[in-house]
């Protein structure tokens, strides 16, 4: 899984692990889409927010779950304790910015 930086380590999940982030990501797709619909068709503002709100609700569960996977195989699962510790404290400073 890429992380949008330049970090020069790389790991891989397990293909059962990745196809499931794959089938959340494409509910919560198809939640937005669905959500520009019903903009377009100038649907009633309170039934946009609750889409909104069951969008917001898959994006944390998706968000618990990678942190869940981060923390089992990518931490507890580094090579040496450094490289865990590095990435323990990359997980807390993208934590920080999750829950701003």
């Amino acid at each position: 899984m890429t992380h949008g930086h330049n970090h020069d380590h790389s790991h891989h999940h397990p293909p059962e692990e990745k196809k499931a982030l794959q089938i959340r990501l494409r509910k919560v797709a198809g939640q937005l889409k669905a959500i520009e619909g019903m903009v377009a068709a100038d649907a009633d503002c309170c039934d946009v927010l609750t889409q909104v709100v069951s969008v917001r609700r898959a994006l944390k569960s998706f968000a618990e779950v990678v942190i869940q996977q981060h923390t089992k195989s990518c931490i507890a699962g580094a090579a040496d304790p450094h490289e865990g510790q590095r990435r323990l404290n990359e997980l807390l400073k993208v934590l920080k910015r999750y829950i701003e």
